[in-house]
């Protein structure tokens, strides 16, 4: 394979990275007895990764939520966070593509900020992502025990991690696999929805009942901004959480053929991916209906923007939509955790076993571990939906905006450290570098500080105990880092024998 080297082997303080966790080489260290990640992601894997990867779950459900916020507004919401993920997005590029390595933003804060911001927001993200299996396993059991009543709900719940466990297990290309046609469906779904959705908005599609479409939705009922330019903001908070997962690509491009390719082709297509997927999927569906119809609540936008035209089990197909954005959530979800926990692993930031790999390369431990922490959330979500869960879900709901903010922080440090050792390893470039860095933290810090006037979405609640999650792990940090440097010293008083 063509993996990277790290630009630097040695230290553990700013601009001296630990061990990254740079698939290819071995991830033997203390108790490791593998051969270290393995290039089995073919090229056609990471592109449909790349596209699949911004077509979260969230869009399908949570869409219907900012349109009833913001009116048609919330296409300006779509677009600014969409901006900013494309701006970060080539942050993280142009770091990934110099130094591909499966802890992705974590390694390179290790690198760049310390060791404190490595394990801090590397835990966060394996805790946010864990804490999505359980959301997701329960909402496509949800669906399948609407199909198949004779299976419980929880059953269903465990027989899809329990499927997705092994195909984690068996090999990083069966995961590959799995998410190559999961992705596809999402995409040629939504492709489609857009096709047929925007022939109705201008008239052009046969048979269809467009008598609510056109494109005067847009300033109807209330104008272009019923609520008032404010609602853009609340916009903003709705939906810059099904942005999350864009940067998957980065994590699985060091287990690619070609990573620094992969890397690059994944940062350079995210403009049109957001553009198309989201902007322009939003854009139809607030054409075709009125932005304050009775529907859109009710059954969902999608469901609702289809029924429109009078498509036939237009709520069974959704469905089938949502449930494989639901798996490929999971499968992703699931893969990413685990390689987030191998890259801590390889640290020293996690317990060794998780930076141990089978011969498959496959960072079994884990994977286990993952699931297990999913499995216990999934258990919660049943048994305390109320209390336990609903805590888990909002502390780890403002991690996507903490993971961000780090990104931007690491670049503006990574750039210097790049062209002061290996200059030619820039091959993606940040726009505009510092300044566009700084207005994208800028506008992250900004987007925090409106979620704490947030009462009626849970904003403030989320963002606190987000911080307060946050708090602990950066203390745990810091005292882990501390008696290590006392552990150090003592062993340098140690006379010699």
């Amino acid at each position: 394979m063509t993996s990277q080297p790290t630009l630097k082997t040695a230290g553990d303080g700013p601009g001296e990275p630990r061990d990254s966790g740079a698939p290819g080489g071995s991830a033997d260290g203390p108790g490791g007895d593998g051969s270290g990640l393995q290039a089995g992601l073919k090229n056609r894997h990471l592109s449909m990764i790349a596209i699949g990867g911004v077509i979260g779950a969230g869009l399908f459900v949570g869409s219907s939520t900012g349109i009833a916020t913001a009116g048609p507004g919330i296409l300006l919401s779509y677009a600014l966070v969409g901006t900013l993920v494309v701006l970060v997005m080539r942050m993280l590029g142009e770091m990934s593509a110099a130094n591909p390595t499966s802890g992705s933003f974590s390694a390179h804060a290790d690198r760049a900020l310390g060791p404190w911001a490595g394990f801090t927001i590397g835990w966060l993200y394996w805790f946010f992502w864990v804490v999505v299996l359980a959301v997701e396993a329960t909402a496509g059991a949800a669906i399948l025990e609407g199909w198949i009543p004779a299976v419980p709900q929880w059953g269903w719940a465990l027989i899809v991690m329990v499927v997705l466990t092994a195909t984690n297990l068996a090999s990083v290309g069966s995961y590959g696999e799995f998410e190559f046609w999961f992705a596809g469906i999402k995409v040629v779904a939504i492709g489609a929805f857009i096709v047929i959705g925007g022939l109705a908005v201008f008239g052009a599609l046969p048979g269809a009942d467009t008598d609510q479409a056109g494109l005067a939705n847009l300033t109807g009922h209330g104008g272009f901004l019923p609520n008032g330019a404010g609602a853009i903001l609340t916009g903003i908070l709705l939906v810059v959480f099904s942005f999350m997962g864009s940067e998957i690509a980065t994590l699985a491009a060091g287990e690619s053929e070609d990573p620094q390719r992969a890397v690059t082709k994944a940062t350079n297509s995210i403009i049109w991916r957001i553009g198309v997927f989201y902007l322009g999927s939003i854009f139809v569906v607030v054409c075709l209906l009125p932005w304050d119809s009775k529907s859109i609540a009710d059954d969902g936008s999608y469901v609702a923007a289809l029924d429109s035209l009078g498509i036939a089990h237009a709520g069974q197909i959704m469905n089938f939509i949502v449930l494989t954005s639901v798996l490929s959530c999971l499968n992703s979800g699931l893969y990413t955790a685990s390689r987030m926990a191998f890259s801590l692993g390889r640290r020293g930031d996690a317990p060794r076993a998780f930076a141990r790999t089978t011969r498959r390369g496959v960072p079994q431990t884990a994977i286990i571990a993952s699931v297990v922490f999913g499995f216990v959330a999934v258990f919660f979500n049943y048994k305390f939906p109320d209390s336990v869960f609903l805590f888990l879900v909002n502390s780890s709901g403002a991690v996507a905006l903490f993971v961000w903010l780090v990104i931007c922080f690491s670049q503006l440090r990574m750039r210097k450290i790049i062209q002061a050792e290996a200059p030619e390893k820039l091959v993606v470039r940040m726009w505009l570098y510092p300044y566009l860095t700084w207005a994208s933290a800028a506008l992250i810090v900004f987007v925090l500080g409106y979620m704490l006037t947030d009462t009626e979405h849970d904003g403030r609640t989320t963002i606190l105990l987000s911080l307060l999650v946050a708090a602990i792990v950066l203390v745990i940090s810091l005292v882990k880092q501390r008696l290590a440097a006392r552990r150090a010293g003592e062993r340098d008083e140690v006379p010699a024998g």
